[in-house]
């Protein structure tokens, strides 16, 4: 309930005064307010001498309440702030007004202070003006309000100075704010056109991006990283890695975004050049016929191209961080070729000229090749790999074998031409007086009687002649004098005929001889008598190398082209030392004991079948017996229908 007032406090308020009691008590109860409150208070009178201070007043300024009320207020502000203390008494209309300012205070030790000062007017009953300051220490603020400036400054700066695309987007998709290395990067040179742009329609070369881009930020709560491609302001198009974050209200709602673009264009071409250089390399190694192997320097392989491949037998799998290097050497040669790559002597420290080593491929077999190689040194200068070039000289060896071969051929054709004139010459010569001797030495053994001692000197006479004739005999046909007729001849019953005659012999019967003939061998253009003579050459001569007892395997075929006709003789006798076998073709060259031979079979041999088109060629290991090859050309006519007709014959 509210109290009731008594007669004389109705009198005195409705009379308008206070009583000296009145008085004092709001006095007290002002002080009261005025020591508790977080501002200073001073009160000051028209002259701007203090009348009073509060607590707070002391403790901003530094002075004592006693010290303050001997003082001026506009003592307490410095010289740009004390106008506004003295000009206020001179403007009736701020009466009742409260008008604030930031001024600096002046404290009791000389320190300047950042304080808003509030003045108030107000006159008293006797007319009395008084002045009322508020003050409130606002350094602290003032000082974050710097420090703020200062840190949004440098902000600033650092959003400027940063070389990549700096930006901060509405999700309406506007830019909001951009640093210069955007607008460079994109060529505006206004910021506000800029800022007007669409992103989606007018930056992003597909507009989709910029819905990814807001999708993940959604999912995820970020961006790093993503690719894109902008369009400048000229519409050249350039690579962008984009990372964004999203801005928030203050319900957690995205309402725009900010990151960073980096420009990657001339990255990306880099790269590009990089790959397809990395690519034409890549495909410059696997094309090459020699095969290429890297290794790094604890002999790991990781480089193994399709040459290495063909070579070794390995594949590119088997070998890559699987098989170690020296695995494809014999033993000690991989040291052997690292010393030589550090050594100044095989071509400068580094790389190696070529060498030949051999190597292993995938069934241990050993390949002669030629290296050649380098090492690979990182940017300190140390050793990050080896590479190395391997030439297959298997091919070029073969080629070298072959051309010796023809070339002992060439040499031994030459020499048989020479000694075939010769023979022919020397045989005219010595077969009339031969035969002169053999008639009159036949006539004197008729006119001898039987038990006359001289019958058997004239028969060793007539002996040794017949067996000079038979020499003649053989010069003459290796001479080839005469032309012998060719006809299509059958090979296998040419070899058939010659065995009928030999079979029989005591030189074969523990001799075992296999057949395999081709049924369906073709014929060829040539001389059955003339071939009968080499088969049964080759074949005495079999049996003689294998003392009469061993294995003769004859074998006939037709070669892959169908234009020769191969017939191989195989014993298993003693074979023929490697010093003797580029000179068994040669005229008068014989192994056989003296009178067992003229050293003119094979030469004979050779001569025939060179002149049949054909060549004849030997195989031998001593103690591993013998082969002999002899290769004719099939019939024209049979030549021509195998050719149109390939299964005729078959």
């Amino acid at each position: 309930m509210a109290k009731k007032l008594s007669t004389s406090q109705k009198k005195r308020k409705s009379s308008g005064r206070l009583t000296l009691v009145d008085r004092k008590v709001e006095s007290g109860m002002f002080h009261a307010i005025a020591e508790l409150g977080n501002d200073g208070i001073l009160v000051f009178n028209e002259h701007h001498r203090i009348e009073y201070a509060n607590r707070m007043a002391s403790e901003i300024t530094g002075y004592s309440s006693e010290q303050l009320l001997k003082m001026s207020i506009l003592s307490l502000l410095d010289k740009p702030h004390q106008s506004f203390i003295e000009d206020i008494f001179i403007h009736p209309e701020w009466y009742g007004e409260k008008t604030c300012t930031e001024a600096h205070v002046i404290t009791a030790t000389g320190e300047i202070k950042d304080a808003e000062i509030c003045i108030a007017l107000a006159g008293t009953s006797r007319g009395v003006r008084k002045g009322y300051a508020y003050l409130k220490d606002i350094t602290d603020r003032k000082k974050f309000e710097r420090d703020l400036k200062d840190s949004e400054e440098r902000l600033r700066r650092l959003f400027e100075r940063v070389r990549h695309g700096l930006f901060i987007s509405s999700k309406g998709g506007r830019f909001l704010d951009c640093n210069q290395a955007l607008l460079d990067m994109l060529g505006y040179t206004n910021k506000e056109e800029f800022l007007e742009i669409d992103i989606a329609k007018d930056l992003y070369t597909n507009p989709k991006d910029r819905e990814i881009f807001m999708e993940r930020i959604d999912r995820n709560g970020f961006v790093k990283d993503m690719e894109v491609e902008f369009k400048k302001k000229n519409g050249e198009k350039i690579a962008v890695l984009i990372t964004g974050h999203p801005i928030r209200n203050e319900s957690g709602e995205i309402i725009g975004y900010e990151g960073i673009n980096l420009d990657i264009t001339e990255r990306k071409r880099i790269e590009d050049e990089l790959r397809e250089a990395n690519e034409f390399f890549m495909n410059l190694i696997e094309s090459s016929v020699d095969g290429i192997i890297a290794a790094d320097m604890k002999g790991n392989i990781f480089i193994f191209n399709k040459g290495a491949e063909a070579l070794s037998g390995y594949k590119a799998e088997e070998v890559i961080g699987k098989v170690h290097i020296t695995q494809i050497y014999p033993p000690g040669i991989a040291k052997e070729i690292m010393k030589r790559l550090r050594s100044p002597e095989y071509g400068g420290v580094g790389k190696l000229l070529p060498c030949q080593f051999n190597v292993v491929d995938k069934y241990g077999q050993e390949i002669p090749i030629q290296l050649s190689a380098s090492l690979i040194y990182n940017a300190a200068g140390q050793e990050i790999a080896s590479v190395g070039i391997f030439t297959d000289l298997r091919p070029r060896l073969l080629m070298e074998k072959k051309l010796q071969e023809t070339h002992l051929q060439l040499v031994s054709s030459e020499k048989m031409a020479s000694l075939g004139k010769l023979a022919a010459g020397i045989a005219h010569e010595i077969n009339n007086p031969l035969g002169g001797i053999l008639i009159y030495a036949s006539l004197m053994m008729e006119d001898l009687p039987e038990d006359d001692p001289k019958r058997n000197d004239l028969a060793r006479i007539v002996q040794e002649a017949g067996r000079c004739k038979d020499i003649v005999k053989s010069l003459l046909e290796f001479a080839r004098q005469t032309e012998p007729k060719k006809e299509p001849t059958d090979i296998n019953r040419a070899i058939n005929d010659g065995l009928f005659f030999l079979v029989n012999q005591a030189l074969f019967h523990n001799i075992r001889i296999v057949k395999e003939f081709d049924p369906f061998l073709p014929f060829v253009h040539g001389n059955a008598g003339q071939l009968k003579q080499v088969f049964m050459n080759i074949i005495v001569n079999a049996a003689e190398a294998m003392h009469g007892s061993g294995t003769l395997t004859i074998r006939t075929s037709l070669s892959p082209d169908r234009k020769m006709v191969w017939i191989e003789f195989t014993d298993t006798g003693e074979g023929i030392p490697e010093e003797n076998l580029s000179r068994i073709f040669d005229p008068f060259f014989t192994t056989k004991d003296v009178g067992k031979g003229t050293g003119l079979g094979l030469a004979t041999s050779f001569g025939i079948i060179e002149e049949h088109g054909g060549k004849i060629s030997v195989k031998s290991k001593v103690n591993q017996g013998t082969t002999f090859t002899i290769e004719i050309p099939v019939q024209p006519q049979i030549q021509t229908i195998l050719e149109g007709e390939p299964q005729l014959m078959r």
